[in-house]
């Protein structure tokens, strides 16, 4: 969605074409509603930790069907939500300078409400599970054996990490937020605002993956390993060829 957006600033700026139509403010929301998906899986993989950590004895949080749902779940409520509360507002517009439909900076209730839905209450929410299993590791003292203390000492450093790179994201947000103010204390719309904004976005959307990748263990010990039978298997298959062509 991003990629399409930036084609349409490209071939608005080139040949001046304009693209507003229902399927742009379509488009619009739907990008809103993939950046929360984006965000939630970061909150997924908190909630995970937490469970792991405090609740490793319920077996109702031990139960596959529960991540399997959960995500169902977080997608019906982003979908639900966000255009309820934008639709009122009209806080997906299209821009005619930018060439594409976006949450309109200058409508400052609707991109508070985005903002609110799509990063802040990630944020908090992973915020609030870190200071959740941050508390409990302490009131557990010296109860737990040193293995259950190193895995949750490995689940706290996950989290953390977590809450690190969300709090990078948003950090890439504050100069299109500083714009917004200017335009609240001014009164004028800076023309470069969308976009902006959207490249601190863009910018972030390439590392996500990758953050997201190494911040967990499992998924990093998978791809090493990947890379180790690669880089393994050219060597036998030489040695084997000279083993050949020696006898």
């Amino acid at each position: 969605m991003l990629i399409s957006t930036n084609i349409r600033s490209i071939l608005g700026d080139l040949y001046n074409q304009s693209f507003d139509s229902s399927w742009c403010i379509f488009s619009g929301y739907l990008v809103l509603v993939l950046l929360g998906m984006l965000y939630m899986t970061f909150v997924n993989q908190a909630f995970y930790r937490l469970i792991l950590i405090a609740y490793s004895q319920n077996r109702r949080f031990q139960s596959a069907k529960l991540y399997i749902i959960l995500p169902i779940i977080e997608i019906i409520i982003l979908t639900c939500i966000l255009p309820c509360v934008l639709i009122p507002l009209n806080g997906v517009t299209y821009l005619p300078n930018d060439h594409f439909c976006y949450a309109t900076f200058t409508n400052i209730p609707g991109i508070l409400s985005a903002a609110a839905i799509v990063y802040i209450g990630p944020f908090c929410c992973i915020l609030f599970i870190y200071i959740h299993i941050t508390k409990f590791i302490h009131q557990q003292g010296n109860i737990q054996t040193l293995i259950i203390k190193q895995r949750q000492s490995r689940d706290l450093l996950i989290t953390r990490r977590i809450l690190i790179i969300v709090s990078l994201l948003l950090i890439l947000g504050i100069p299109a937020m500083t714009l917004v103010f200017i335009f609240i204390i001014t009164g004028e719309e800076n023309p470069l605002l969308a976009r902006i904004a959207f490249f601190p976005v863009s910018t972030s959307q390439m590392g996500l993956s990758v953050a997201l990748l190494f911040s967990i263990p499992q998924l990093k010990n998978i791809v090493l390993n990947l890379r180790t039978a690669n880089t393994v298997m050219p060597v036998n298959r030489a040695v084997q060829m000279r083993t050949i062509t020696g006898t």
